[in-house]
């Protein structure tokens, strides 16, 4: 089992999805919301209170 590299979560084998990136790279995402959150949107794991790598204490970008 491998983690997910957005939210850092258990992705069952057989499920989830893998990405490759051009240079090799692979990124193994649990769910379409971790992939989204992560290619799409640009989003920082370490700033969302639902994933594993949430830093308490490191505020939000606020707008």
């Amino acid at each position: 089992m491998a983690p997910c590299s957005f939210c850092g979560s258990e992705v069952k084998k057989g499920s989830g999805k893998l990405f490759v990136k051009d240079n090799g790279t692979v990124l193994t995402f649990c769910s379409s919301k971790c992939e989204k959150n992560m290619l799409k949107l640009g989003r920082d794991a370490r700033k969302l209170k639902w994933t594993n790598h949430f830093v308490k204490g490191e505020s939000p970008a606020k707008k």
